[in-house]
């Protein structure tokens, strides 16, 4: 019998190749020889990546064997996962090999700072010896803010913990009794911005984080504040940070992200006060060897048909072609959801409804926690672990089903219940021959918008001119509405209005929409294909 081809196309350790085992004819590419590389994928059954492969829809459909596609390591930049999910190709990442290399990083570069040890290394290397120039601060007794308890952020405060800090987080979609159990407050941004003499980040970059930390934020803080960020490239704005650090409103910063990789001729490689590394957080030799062993597993797995636990984009197991089409609506679905949350969930119920539910539909309920837990989790969520931060989370899941369906053929819901004791829910529904994604209700209000890359959610009260005042906002910002629904269940009551526009929404052009109406609810919801 033919072994299945598996393809390695950049250097990894031997023990991942151990990993794989015998059952497989193991092959070699240079990955970033692209025609040698497209040609040795026509025999492929899988393929093994490091960051250094492009492997986008030309490379997918180049391999028309290809049944998954191994990234060993976090990230998946380099890999298009909408293209692999169109071809029916599973993508898998090892999301946890790298969290104690990156959390022991993030400390490295806080005692670093503490210390000024980059610079009095460069001191004494140029033959100097200028003990009071360097003159440090300790950690004991200092106030350090965690911005993210995500599974790296709970490291970085549990190995804090031991030098006597007072620890404080920002995590809106923390319940306050997990962060007890850590032995962390949790607190407002601005009051965090306030109180730390320390900062490090941990949280993923979506567009509501992109920036987070600005020009009003670096206003609050002390000038003795150090802050570290390494997560993700962004969620500092690199523009503010430099005038922080020009001008002393901060004492340093260290960075091992940046927005542009390598940050070529930025202003922040001279700026004072800073210490830089190239975005090493996985650079370990214990952190490769874990994720190339992790990927093999998973190559493993997928090759026999089992359900994968690093699956980024489709569950492993037989899935019906009739409830395939939901999941990618049920992860979007939930991304909207987890948008619209001003508080942690307490629970979540995931409803399906219609003739799908005749076949096995759990899958539906690991895509919506997929898609909630996306945007506000700092580790890679996958169909397996969404589950797991739930429960680490104390919110409570059920998977509810119904075989009737009055309206639409099929009907998925998310439905939950907030901390602050509000309710949310979001629905959807696929049409037509295409399976067109449709929104049609947000909480209790009926609409019919299709699912878009950008959505503006406004809740406001009911009155004549309003549409006017926010499409003329709109249109002077060359924002172009796309469709637009407006649903009330009576006259001069609230209204839910839904906007589908062509591009995102900068966030003070929102203030000033949801200032000019007075409106509830403003929020601009970017949806991230997964």
């Amino acid at each position: 019998m033919t072994k299945p081809v598996v393809l390695i196309a950049e250097e990894l350790s031997p023990a991942t190749v151990d990993a794989l085992g015998p059952d497989f004819d193991i092959r070699h590419v240079d990955g970033t020889d692209r025609p040698a590389l497209l040609a040795a994928l026509a025999d492929a059954n899988a393929v093994l990546i490091r960051s250094a492969t492009q492997v986008d829809a030309e490379a997918i459909a180049a391999g028309p064997n290809l049944r998954v596609i191994a990234r060993a390591g976090v990230g998946l930049d380099n890999v298009d996962v909408p293209a692999a999910t169109r071809a029916g190709v599973m993508v898998v990442n090892a999301p946890t090999s790298n969290v104690i290399s990156a959390a022991e990083l993030a400390i490295t570069h806080l005692l670093a700072l503490a210390r000024h040890l980059p610079a009095a290394d460069a001191s004494m290397k140029a033959g100097q010896w200028k003990r009071s120039a360097f003159t440090g601060a300790e950690l004991y007794e200092k106030t350090v803010g965690v911005v993210g308890l995500g599974r790296i952020g709970v490291l970085v405060a549990q190995r804090l913990a031991a030098f006597g800090v007072e620890l404080i987080a920002y995590d809106p979609y923390v319940p306050p009794a997990r962060a007890q159990q850590l032995g962390v407050t949790l607190v407002e941004l601005d009051e965090l911005m306030r109180r730390s003499d320390f900062i490090t980040i941990h949280i993923p970059k979506t567009p509501e984080t992109t920036n987070l930390i600005g020009a009003d934020e670096f206003a609050l803080a002390k000038p003795t504040l150090r802050i570290v960020n390494a997560s993700r490239g962004g969620i500092i704005d690199e523009d503010a940070l430099l005038e922080a650090l020009q001008s002393g409103r901060i004492a340093g910063a260290g960075l091992d992200v940046f927005v542009s990789e390598p940050p070529t001729g930025s202003p922040l490689l001279g700026a004072p006060g800073i210490q830089l590394t190239p975005h090493l957080g996985a650079s370990t030799d214990e952190a490769q060897e874990k994720a190339g062993v992790a990927v093999a597993k998973s190559v493993r797995l997928a090759l026999d048909g089992e359900l994968v636990p690093d699956a980024v984009n489709v569950a492993g197991g037989a899935i019906d072609p009739s409830v395939r089409p939901g999941i990618p609506l049920m992860e979007k679905l939930g991304q909207v959801f987890a948008a619209l949350a001003d508080h942690s969930f307490a629970s979540i119920d995931v409803e399906v409804r219609g003739e799908i539910v005749a076949h096995d539909v759990g899958v539906l309920k690991l895509a919506a926690l997929k898609g909630i837990f996306s945007r506000i989790s700092s580790e890679q969520v996958s169909y397996v672990n969404a589950p797991l931060l739930a429960e680490q989370r104390g919110v409570a899941v059920r998977l509810l089903t119904e075989a009737s369906s009055e309206e639409y053929r099929n009907l998925l819901t998310i439905r939950g219940a907030l901390s602050d004791g509000t309710q949310l829910s979001v629905s959807g529904t696929l049409v037509g021959a295409k399976q067109a994604q449709k929104i049609v209700e947000i909480n209790g209000y009926d609409v019919e918008v299709p699912m878009a890359e950008h959505l503006i959610v406004m809740l406001y009260t009911d009155r004549p001119g309003i549409v006017a005042v926010y499409g003329k906002e709109f249109g002077e910002a060359s924002i172009n509405i796309a469709g637009m629904q407006i649903a009330r269940r009576e006259a001069g009551g609230e209204a839910l209005s839904v906007l589908t526009v062509d591009s995102r929404v900068p966030d003070e052009l929102l203030e000033r929409v949801q200032s000019a109406i007075d409106a509830r609810v403003m929020r601009a919801i970017t949806i991230v294909e997964q």
